[in-house]
């Protein structure tokens, strides 16, 4: 084995790690980097390992300078926070991070540094509070159907032998109104219910087939001035699930945007992208995964009103006039039966939903 082999073979254990991490020179060569490195940057180890840690930073003076301290044993570990660039010498796409460097073993001519991205933390925050909300969610709906199915069969019923007591025709039309409004809230009750009633039909599910059942329903309701794109990576793998909850799921984001998009589809430039990815050492609700797929449903409509976007997967909460406000409520149900998690990034001219599930 080359010295260089056996080099990395010590620091394998690092990809295991859901932060970024690199080993580097004085110089801030790079000589070894680790998975989640690899997925923030979007390059290859090998690619990475050719460039310059200093590069990576927006400000590579502050690094510099603790990597030496802690070089000449001047101080055993530093830290401080940072800003690193997605790509190296880009003066876009910055990503706040806090940095640890540690000396590997007194002596030595290299360094351990650690990244840990600072918006991580209020982003577990947030998927945490989230699976307490469906929690909540479940448990206000159910004993909510329960409340009003009882009296609902009961209001139905007394409207419908009053109708049969009623000569008038006048009089009857008032009975029907009763009898329509109590079949509306009923199925109303029941598609709350749905997704907590019946069983997961778990088999193997292909995302792309998902994704290309979406696109053709809305596609067949949209046929002019709305473009739905494909930007699929082929090479994730097939994974147990509920193949119709998944395309409930992402069928129901993908109509709330062509329906935020009337506008732009009106004037023939309105774009829907459907784009799957996989990300490396996920963490859902505290739990760590190797591999998880990510699927963001983007479209560029005038983006989700300030006023309810951080309640849009509360049930019955809707941006638009005449919306029953579940949608993403089923969808975050479903995506969660999965195991898995829905975030929402919108601004307006662009809005990306991100659906995050588990992969084998």
């Amino acid at each position: 084995m080359s010295s260089t082999r056996a080099e990395n073979s010590r620091f394998e254990a690092l990809d295991l790690l859901a932060t970024m991490v690199a080993v580097v020179q004085g110089d801030g060569a790079l000589l070894y980097v680790n998975a989640m490195f690899e997925t923030v940057a979007g390059l290859s180890r090998r690619s990475l390992m050719r460039s310059n840690l200093f590069d990576w930073f927006a400000d590579g003076a502050q690094l510099r300078e603790t990597l030496t301290a802690v070089l000449r044993n001047e101080i055993a570990t530093g830290r401080f926070d940072g800003t690193m660039r997605r790509t190296p010498l880009a003066a876009h796409e910055l990503l706040p991070v806090h940095v640890i460097v540690n000396q590997i073993e007194h002596g030595s001519d290299r360094v351990l540094v650690e990244m840990l991205e600072i918006e991580q933390q209020t982003r577990q925050d947030r998927e945490e509070r989230a699976i307490g909300q469906v929690q909540a969610n479940k448990e206000l709906i159910r004993n909510l159907a329960h409340e009003i199915k009882n009296p609902l069969g009961g209001i139905r019923g007394a409207a419908q032998l009053l109708a049969m007591d009623l000569v008038s025709k006048e009089l009857t039309e008032y009975t029907n109104v009763i009898i329509h409004e109590a079949d509306r809230l009923q199925a109303l009750v029941d598609r709350l219910l749905a997704p907590h009633r019946r069983a997961q039909a778990v088999a193997d599910v292909n995302i792309h087939e998902v994704c290309e059942r979406v696109r053709s329903l809305v596609l067949a309701e949209y046929p002019q001035g709305l473009a739905v794109q494909r930007d699929y990576d082929t090479s994730i793998p097939d994974f147990r699930g509920d193949r119709e909850q998944l395309i409930q799921a992402v069928l129901n984001i993908a109509q709330n945007a062509a329906l935020a998009l009337a506008e732009r589809i009106a004037a023939g430039d309105a774009k829907l992208i459907l784009r799957t990815r996989v990300a490396r050492q996920v963490t859902i609700g505290k739990q760590r995964f190797r591999l998880a797929l990510e699927l963001h449903i983007e479209d560029n409509g005038p983006g989700v009103p300030e006023e309810i976007r951080d309640r849009i997967f509360y049930p019955l909460v809707s941006g638009r006039e005449g919306g029953s406000g579940l949608g993403l409520t089923l969808a975050q149900t479903y995506v969660q039966q999965h195991q898995g998690m829905i975030e929402c990034d919108s601004v307006p001219g662009r809005t990306v939903f991100r659906i995050v599930i588990p992969l084998p």
